[in-house]
């Protein structure tokens, strides 16, 4: 194994057994829950939001260390980001800080369920926000497209 490829080894372990931003937040402006039920993995995340920033960011559940890990880097990739920029995030922004690039695609649904549930809690607050129908319709076709 390189020393790159332990160094993410070891990140991926920490992140799993000491997740940044593990938990709840009660007075949330928005949650969303998925799971993937192929490896159990099950994933809530809750948003504070304001001024169209994203304040406070948490996540719980429970999944595998791949699923643990992302779910940490991407609370910490998004946490004080506007929406704008969140709604830009895509996959490669979480892998490539666990060196997951080229996961095998038997793994890809654990490492990208909280980017899923992120971008549907988004999704989810935006559609309550907005007032013109063709963003909203905008904004399906984008979650329509995820993956």
């Amino acid at each position: 194994m390189s020393s790159n490829a332990d160094i993410y080894h070891e990140m991926i372990v920490d992140y799993s057994r000491n997740p940044a931003n593990y938990g709840k937040i009660e007075d949330y402006d928005v949650t969303f829950h998925d799971s993937n039920p192929l490896c159990g993995d099950s994933i809530d995340i809750d948003m504070k939001i304001d001024d169209n920033q994203i304040t406070d960011i948490k996540f719980h559940g429970k999944g595998c260390a791949i699923c643990m890990a992302c779910s940490s880097v991407l609370t910490e990739i998004t946490k004080g980001k506007n929406l704008d920029d969140v709604r830009n995030i895509e996959k490669n922004d979480v892998l490539s800080e666990l060196g997951l690039e080229h996961l095998q695609a038997v793994r890809i649904k654990c490492a990208l369920l909280s980017l899923k549930v992120l971008k549907s809690a988004l999704y989810t607050y935006l559609g309550e926000h907005l007032n013109d129908s063709r963003d909203v319709d905008k904004l399906k076709e984008e979650a329509a497209n995820l993956y």
